[in-house]
Formats: structure tokens, sequence, C-alpha cells
């Protein structure tokens, strides 16, 4: 078994450059850099609608409480 890779190296260096080929090829990736994937990803959850802003009211009920504690102070002192 082991005598037929020694009586032929070439063959046998061809044949395994050959797999490693061919193993590459089958591992290939859409992205040429790390950044195409990450701008593709995000792309992709912004369509899924991952991204969505949800608006903050906490600075709306902060200032009805504060517009609500002046006029209670007005009335009280005018």
């Amino acid at each position: 078994m082991d005598s037929s890779r020694r009586s032929n190296p070439q063959a046998a260096l061809i044949s395994l450059e050959a797999a490693a080929a061919s193993a590459r090829g089958g591992f290939g990736c859409m992205f040429s850099t790390s950044e195409e994937f990450e701008m593709a990803l995000i792309t992709e959850r912004r369509a899924q609608g991952r991204y969505v802003q949800r608006r903050m009211r906490w600075p709306a009920i902060l200032f009805i409480g504060c517009a609500l504690m002046v006029a209670g102070m007005a009335l009280l002192f005018g």
C-alpha cells in the first residue's frame, strides 16, 4: 500500500494538490472581506425589522410632570 506512493511521488503530489484545490473550492465565500459580510448582515437585519428605533417617551413624560408642578406652584402661591 505504501510502496505505490513511494514509486511515483510526483503523481501522489499532483493528486494531493488536486484534492486540496477541490476542497478549497467547496468552501468559497461570496464576500471578499469581513466588511462586506457585516454590511450584508446589517442590511438583512434591517429588512427584518430588528433595528427599528423605538421612541423614548421619558422626555415627554418628564416635561408634562414639570409643567404640572410649575402650574401647581403658580396656583399655590398665586
